[in-house]
């Protein structure tokens, strides 16, 4: 199996969060392993007797153990500082209350910070294994019809806060379950209420009856405290099954659905699988919950795994998946198809982690964020296609890093723009889809020491690094927002001409607040927003530039002036390809100006405006309410190039700034200005252009696997880029590109053996930057094919 360069990195330094050697005494352990061998076999162990329990067992180092039993025995604690691994032939169940991997002799019983052993062996030691938890491999998973278990136990006496756990400490743990080319799909005609039927959009493989499935919500949610059934919540849309039948692409369902499910046009439901046969359940859901974690110099991987009834509810740090401080060791690692569900504590957590993947995800039911990078300094880090359903609103967390967090309940939450987040999807969630939020405070300064592209360190505002990729993401029938980018601020969040924050491609139905854009120098490019209360909402215009934007069917304000009430903009903004339909306004004009700006000189520009089957009692524009800033400074024009004809330019002014109106017969257009905005034909002016976006910035590329093929490596990856990857080469030869959306690239190459131990792998774009810290790979002993 392949291991990262310097697998045993951080040996020496495995106590993370405390500095010093973890609270509590090493254990005694009442059993460890003699040699390797199964787990059932007596003569595996020390004292020629299975593990019993309550046991605290020790898999000692260089021995293999293969654990086959279905117990119903808890252990009190495993340390394993050599292998266990599952039976693939038969279906297992272990129940324990601490599993930690890591190296030495000795261990303590906290399930949280990891243990300095006295006489551990340096990490460069090329004769030590690291400690490995293997649950099936990417090659060989745990196969369908075989399932494995680790039900997770507490046990009294153990910290309530730290138990039960698996924490990684220097060692790897691989869990793969048996592959679903789709963990999630869209429906493929609508569902309703009373049927027992749903119909996919494309054919699905490994969903099995009895599969516990979820058909997403598709109308707006009400506007409650949260939809958490806990804590008395709203009526949700989201209706949980399980599969009786699957008959090509129709689920057949276990009872009849409760409600409606959009299922065409361009706007659908999703219906996802949270069944796996890799499982990590907590063994008490309504008492004492578990969670896991990688530490610093721990690497692996999970595939097609289920992680249900975890995470400690306000407890900082307890997760179901917790990615803790790796930085840049877990490169190469990911959590693919994983289903994590019902959560007390958020669904996956990169935390001070680089260049980890996440793709095709599924998360159900939070308390507090879902897919949470925690406190602005994880960088490339790829999350491509996940399915965020119902993270509720949580509280703040104990001694948590961004105290400007109010853990509402956001699908995706991160503080850090230098990370990729394509073609996922939100839904129902209490607060947000997606929310980017990074604030500077009396505790907290956004300058951080990051990692550079090539490989230097230096310290940025955060706030100023823009999006890495932004782009066909969705969100729909969300308790609040759907897009949340930046803070109630200015200046705040903010790229600059050549770097602007880049969204593209988004796609908003069934919600209240559609895209609140609170940074400057943004670039929106490609919007479909359909049946939501409000637009573009609370927009901080400042060089924001929008394209290719469709709104139908928002009902009260489709576009929304500057910072709303404070009714201030900025700096300039321009709207290209803008298209309003089936627009019933009841109070405010479809499009609301703000009027006056603190620096002279300010503009709105408007190009290829359509307006369709819309009613407004305030006409097309106006003020929206009038200028509600504390004074008037500086007077905005708005110009709408070409709307009442070919060349002809039309200037829209307030009525109080009387001394703008002076190249033209200014007054009231029927069926267009409001009562506060008076408008004139005038000279043609040049539609701006506020930005200037370059590409400067180099793809990243993540190894994946490296296994032999006879006298053949074949070496798999993903590389990803703000522009295209134009191609990859691994050890100066050309690689394959099997696929590639939204700037997301999987590759493969065939190298011939032999070679020497490093292979390496670096990308480069159509913009032609070249990666030029490459991901480099150390090969030991090679899985065979």
């Amino acid at each position: 199996m392949r291991q990262i360069v310097s697998t045993l990195i951080g040996m020496a330094l495995l106590l993370l969060g405390s500095g010093a050697q973890a609270q509590g005494k090493f254990v005694t352990f009442d059993t460890r392993s003699a040699h390797s061998g199964l787990w059932s076999d007596p003569h595996t162990w020390a004292k020629k007797r299975l593990p019993k329990a309550g046991d605290i067992v020790q898999i000692r180092q260089g021995d293999s153990i293969c654990y086959d039993l279905l117990s119903t025995q808890a252990l009190r604690m495993i340390h394993i500082a050599g292998t266990l691994t599952f039976a693939r032939n038969k279906s297992t169940l272990l129940q324990v209350g601490l599993l930690k991997v890591q190296p030495g002799e000795q261990a303590t019983e906290d399930g949280f910070n990891c243990d300095m052993h006295p006489g551990t062996p340096p990490p460069a030691s090329p004769k030590i294994s690291p400690p490995l938890l293997e649950i099936g491999t990417t090659e060989h998973p745990i196969p369908a019809g075989v399932s494995a278990t680790i039900r997770l136990v507490y046990f009294e006496g153990a910290d309530r806060e730290t138990s039960p756990a698996i924490i990684v400490c220097g060692g790897r743990w691989e869990a793969h379950g048996a592959p679903l080319n789709h963990t999630w799909v869209k429906l493929g005609q609508n569902a309703k209420p009373g049927e027992t039927t749903a119909t996919l959009d494309t054919p699905v493989t490994g969903w099995r009856p009895g599969d516990r499935v979820i058909v997403t919500a598709s109308k707006e949610a009400p506007h409650a405290h949260s939809f958490r059934p806990a804590a008395g919540g709203a009526e949700v849309n989201t209706e949980e099954r399980k599969i009786v039948r699957l008959d090509g692409m129709t689920l057949t369902l276990d009872r009849p659905l409760d409600r409606e499910h959009s299922g065409s046009g361009d706007f659908r439901s999703e219906v996802a699988n949270l069944s796996r046969n890799v499982i990590v359940e907590s063994a008490t859901p309504d008492g004492v919950r578990g969670h896991t974690m990688y530490h610093l110099g721990s690497t692996g991987s999970l595939s097609y795994a289920e992680f249900r009834h975890l995470g400690k509810e306000g407890v900082l740090g307890k997760y179901p998946l917790h990615f803790h401080l790796a930085g840049t060791g877990m490169r190469g690692s990911r959590v693919l198809g994983v289903s994590v569900w019902d959560s007390h504590n958020r669904w996956i957590t990169i935390h001070g982690t680089d260049y980890l993947l996440v793709q095709d995800c599924v998360g159900y039911q939070s308390v507090g964020h879902g897919f949470f990078l925690e406190d602005g300094t994880e960088q490339y880090n790829v999350l491509d296609h996940n399915l965020a359903v119902q993270a509720f609103r949580g509280k703040k967390l104990p001694k948590q890093v961004l105290s400007f967090d109010e853990n509402e309940g956001a699908g995706f939450w991160w503080a850090n723009g230098r990370n990729v987040f394509t073609r996922n999807v939100a839904c129902e969630n209490d607060e947000y889809g997606f929310r980017f939020d990074i604030q500077k405070r009396s505790n907290f300064d956004p300058v951080l020491p990051l990692r550079k592209s090539d490989g230097t360190t230096e310290s940025r505002d955060v706030r100023t690094l823009p999006f890495l990729r932004f782009e066909g993401n969705e969100s729909h029938s969300e308790g609040l927002y759907s897009f949340n980018f930046g803070e109630d601020v200015h200046p705040s969040v903010h790229g600059d001409r050549q770097h602007p924050f880049i969204a593209r491609d988004l796609k908003v139905w069934e919600s209240h607040y559609a895209l609140r854009p609170n940074v400057q120098f943004f670039l929106m490019d490609g919007l479909s927003i359909f049946n939501t209360a409000y637009g573009v909402y609370h927009p901080d215009y400042d060089a924001h530039v929008y394209r290719n934007l469709t709104l139908n069917g928002v009902d009260t304000e489709p576009i929304n002036r500057g910072h709303d009430d404070d009714s201030i903009q900025y700096g300039s903004f321009t709207y290209d390809h803008l298209t309003l339909e089936n627009c019933r306004v009841g109070r405010d004009p479809l499009v609301q100006l703000t009027c006056t700006s603190p620096s002279p000189g300010q503009t709105g520009h408007f190009r290829s405006l359509v307006i369709k089957n819309c009613q407004s009692p305030a006409s097309i524009v106006d003020l929206g309410g009038g200028p509600r800033s504390s004074s008037l400074q500086n007077g905005v024009l708005y110009y709408f190039h070409d709307y009442f004809g070919p060349g002809r330019t039309t200037c829209v002014s307030s009525v109080h700034f009387p001394d703008l109106m002076h190249d033209g017969d200014y007054r009231p257009i029927a069926n267009f200005t409001g009562k506060d905005v008076r408008a004139a034909d005038v000279s043609p002016v040049p539609f701006p252009t506020l930005l200037d976006p370059v590409d400067d910035f180099a793809p990243t590329t993540c190894i994946l696997s490296a296994r032999q093929e006879g006298s053949r490596l074949r070496v798999e990856g993903v590389s990803s880029d703000n522009g295209e990857v134009a191609s990859v080469t691994v050890n100066g030869r050309k690689a394959t590109i099997l696929s590639q959306a939204a700037g997301v690239a999987h590759w493969a190459i065939v190298l011939p053996l032999p070679l020497n131990s490093l292979v390496t792998a670096r990308a480069e774009d159509r913009a032609g930057n070249r990666e030029q810290t490459g991901h480099v790979l150390t090969l030991t002993a090679l899985p065979s094919h």
